[in-house]
């Protein structure tokens, strides 16, 4: 490939365990970056002539562990737009390696080749070194980010990138919450590595007093039966009543229901970006953000006298036990689409016992594309629905036609309303060939983002701005980022 991004493990650091033939790859490509130099096999790599940069200075530079690796892909992707660039990394390259998923991710939205070459992982060398089969289950965790994760009673935990004691501190703070202190640990250093590997138990309250830790090492925590302690709402729920005091914090104090309305429709699509972005540790992160929203309202009624947390939490488990007789009571299900219709059936005794519509509680602050399919799915439940996609799609033809006809006769309020029909016909479509509306067009969305981004770079590239451009040119150009997506 004449420019793109080649991505590489160079094992766990056993020279035997770099990949066969890789210098001689990592040799022809036009420039090599290794993440880190800090690598048994680096003075080897060099004996072998390959000249490489390192990025341990943003290390030293970096305020955050995620602020390096964003930087480490920008210079990755910012280089592979003129050249072929190599960027190998200790172990796997997709194993314990955000650097390397935010580089595969810019060069996707780049439009620029990539390939990876595997290699032994740290982790096959420490299942090695200490007999242990995955397959039985394991929580992988960064230490360096200990407060992200909550293990899981009867699986094994693996700490990744016990750097040095310091780490290693913070994380068995973390996980003394969890473990008795005595818990026995496994400590291993450069698995699989002739010479450096070294491997201990100790108890989990010793784990920072090993002078021997360093940036090759990585703990095994066996399961357990059963934890410490578990967590539960009263710390938060105590620190919401302190902002909201006397004495507490003036924004806090003079929120509303209304004035922090839309922080919770802000923090609930925060939740929504991380779970697209696959990213956990950004998940727990505004899952907390929204918790605290909830927290938040509960507290004001409390105050008003309303209701507190705790009704919160009694009326959501009372609920989801009455719409789980198949779990909770004796009834039988067959599948999840009979679940579905129980769920539907049990809320639409509730909204009647109520005196409200089936349709009511369909908030109607939801995004209209996404309001039209849950709403035609209430309605389809109670029988109002085509038997399948055919009808959806002659109605889809017909509202066409008479949006065309408002068009022509230029009656603004009935294109509105027949532009409404046309959108809500077309999301009737979308469901009955079960594909999401909301997703096809955010799809589309992210698609015209992405071409319209490779116009700006083209445009920026030849010293002229967008609107110095015509639009003839801008559409060779949209044309070019299409066959790129394509190839």
């Amino acid at each position: 490939m004449a420019t793109g991004v080649f991505i590489a493990g160079l094992g766990p650091g056993a020279v035997s365990d770099v990949p066969a033939g890789l210098v001689g790859e990592l040799a022809r490509c036009d420039r090599v970056f290794l993440r880190t130099a800090r690598h048994p096999v680096v003075p080897w790599l060099l004996e072998q002539g390959l000249r490489f940069e390192a990025f341990d200075r943003y290390y030293e530079d970096g305020d955050t562990f995620e602020a390096v690796y964003r930087r480490i892909a920008a210079t990755v992707i910012d280089a592979a737009r003129r050249e072929t660039v190599a960027y190998a990394v200790p172990g796997h390259p997709l194993v314990a390696e955000e650097a390397t998923r935010l580089i595969l991710d810019g060069a996707r939205r780049a439009g620029l080749e990539t390939r990876v070459r595997p290699a032994l992982s740290f982790l096959d060398a420490l299942f090695a070194a200490l007999r242990l089969d995955p397959a039985g289950g394991l929580l992988i965790v960064d230490a360096l980010q200990p407060a992200l994760f909550e293990p899981v009673q009867a699986k094994g935990v693996v700490l990744v990138q016990v750097h040095d004691r310091m780490v290693a501190g913070e994380a068995k703070i973390h996980l003394m919450a969890y473990y008795a202190d005595e818990q026995p640990v496994m400590v291993v250093r450069a698995a699989g590595v002739p010479g450096l590997e070294r491997i201990e138990e100790v108890p989990l309250y010793a784990l920072d007093r090993l002078d021997w830790v360093d940036h090759l090492t990585s703990v095994y925590i066996p399961p357990v039966a059963q934890f410490r302690r578990t967590y539960d709402l009263t710390p938060l729920v105590g620190i919401m009543a302190t902002l909201r005091g006397k004495d507490g914090c003036p924004w806090d104090r003079e929120q509303t229901h209304h004035s922090i309305g839309r922080y919770l429709i802000e923090e609930a699509y925060e939740v929504l970006d991380a779970i697209e972005r696959e990213n956990v540790h950004s998940l727990c992160e505004e899952l907390g953000d929204l918790l605290l929203q909830i927290v938040f309202h509960a507290q004001m009624a409390r105050e008003e006298a309303s209701f507190d947390m705790n009704d919160v939490v009694r009326t959501v488990c009372d609920k989801m036990v009455h719409r789980h007789p198949h779990v909770f009571g004796r009834e039988k299900v067959r599948d999840a689409d009979e679940v579905l219709t129980n769920w539907e059936r049990l809320k639409r005794k509730e909204k009647q016992d109520a005196g409200e519509s089936c349709l009511a509680g369909v908030p109607r602050r939801l995004p209209a594309l996404l309001r039209a399919d849950r709403v035609q799915e209430k309605a389809s439940r109670l029988g109002f629905d085509w038997p399948d996609h055919h009808g959806a799609l002659a109605k889809l033809e017909e509202e066409l036609g008479e949006f065309r006809e408002a068009l022509d006769a230029g009656d603004r309020d009935r294109i509105i309303e027949e532009l409404g029909d046309l959108l809500f016909a077309t999301v009737n479509v979308s469901r009955l060939i079960k594909v999401d509306a909301e997703e096809c067009l955010r799809h589309t969305v992210d698609k015209f983002a992405r071409r319209f981004a490779q116009i700006e770079e083209r445009c920026r590239v030849s010293g002229r701005k967008p609107d110095q451009v015509s639009l003839s040119e801008m559409d060779d150009w949209w044309e070019e980022a299409k066959k790129l997506e394509k190839s």
